[in-house]
């Protein structure tokens, strides 16, 4: 059993990354080649599809180098298909995977994966008043609706446009899952960004003293104009099922 376990790791080490290693001995380097190619090309192929715009913006030699490293100084914590994309992103958010070139790398990474993330998220509304005043009572936020902050401008970066230092405001962006699956982005204000952080933070507040916290946040002197403001916004928030209600005992 030894010598087969250590058959097998010097094929798995060769398989993941075959110019370091040479494979156990006895195993003619065409049989091997087909092992290597063949996990390099599924796995090439799975990237290319969770991250189109990262396969666009890098060009052949680059992206073959960056699925390489992943492949060869990655341990990823799971086998399963769909969980590839977090992995790939927990690669190029370690020192193995920084690249100095493109400090953006893994955040647009992040941006391309919550789609699908959100798209198989298995998350549910957790009991709550759909018909309750937000303002009044403690109003939740989705579990499939996601507010995102990056540093980078992630929604434009490509082929076109590669930014080699952050602007100096964040990049907000609102996910959202559709009753029929499909995922909706929008830009969101620093304002709704913080909002939304407030409603997620579960704090137990009614709505009305989280846009009190808000108003005194933003420098707001007068809370009833702000208010007035602010009203419809909930009201769309509820409408798109963002905020699909309030609080309500389990």
């Amino acid at each position: 059993m030894s010598e087969l376990r250590q058959q097998l790791d010097a094929l798995a080490a060769h398989v993941r990354d075959p110019d370091a290693h040479a494979g156990p001995p006895g195993i003619e380097a065409r049989r091997l080649k087909i092992y290597s190619d063949l996990v390099y090309n599924n796995l090439e192929g799975l990237l290319t599809g969770n991250f189109p715009v990262i396969r666009k913006t890098l060009d052949d030699a680059d992206w073959r180098a960056l699925v390489r490293g992943f492949l060869a100084r990655h341990h990823s914590h799971t086998p399963l298909f769909t969980q590839l994309g977090r992995e790939f992103i927990a690669f190029l958010e370690s020192d193995a995977g920084t690249d100095p070139a493109r400090p953006w790398l893994a955040e647009l990474a992040h941006y391309e994966w919550a789609e699908l993330g959100l798209q198989l998220s298995e998350a549910e509304l957790p009991p709550h008043d759909p018909s309750a005043d937000l303002l009044d009572d403690v109003p939740i936020l989705s579990p499939l609706a996601w507010p995102l902050a990056y540093r980078w401008p992630v929604h434009r970066i490509g082929p076109e446009f590669q930014p080699v230092e952050p602007p100096p405001e964040p990049t907000l962006v609102l996910l959202r899952r559709e009753p029929d699956g499909r995922v909706h982005f929008s830009m969101l204000s620093p304002l709704l960004f913080r909002l939304l952080e407030l409603v997620g933070s579960e704090s137990g507040e009614t709505g009305r003293a989280l846009l009190q916290r808000l108003a005194v946040e933003a420098g707001q002197p007068h809370f009833d104009a702000f208010l007035v403001q602010a009203r419809p916004i909930l009201q769309r928030l509820r409408d798109e099922g963002v905020l699909p209600g309030t609080r309500t005992a389990a």
